[in-house]
């Protein structure tokens, strides 16, 4: 019988060294400083959107423009809410990539790789395979290709 083709998960694994360490740094920093300008940018359009409504609307403020001011800034809060946990999120992976020691592995992700099984393969031993980088250079691969 002829041997089919299926999919993996292949784990990428690197080999920390102050290349990789110094670039996950670096990219976590450019992260937090989007998310800081786009909490910068929610709060300027907010306060304009409020300030337009303030100066359309007659002095007293009704309720009408009350509550377009309220929905205004209730929307401003829950933009910032979750730009604020996206930053909490980096300053985690910041905390955990700095604490990486040297030539210790850490996983870099997963791709999807295609391979051929035929009768009397092993599917357990062929389903596991892992790739180990160093800078980005492939230094082993573990399993059964």
């Amino acid at each position: 019988m002829k041997p089919i083709t299926l999919k993996r998960n292949v784990t990428v694994r690197a080999i920390v060294t102050p290349r990789l360490k110094e670039e996950a740094v670096q990219q976590l920093q450019n992260a937090l400083q989007q998310v800081d300008a786009q909490i910068q940018q929610v709060d300027f359009q907010g306060k304009r959107a409020v300030n337009e409504v303030e100066r359309g609307a007659i002095k007293p403020l009704g309720p009408e423009a009350q509550q377009q001011i309220n929905s205004i800034r209730s929307q401003m809060e829950a933009k910032k809410s979750e730009f604020l946990q996206q930053k909490n999120q980096f300053l985690q992976q910041l905390n955990q990539v700095t604490a990486w020691e040297m030539d210790q592995e850490i996983v870099q992700g997963q791709v999807e790789s295609d391979f051929e099984v035929s009768i009397g393969d092993n599917l357990v031993e062929r389903m596991n395979l892992e790739v180990v980088l160093q800078d980005g250079i492939i230094v082993e691969i573990r399993g059964t290709p």
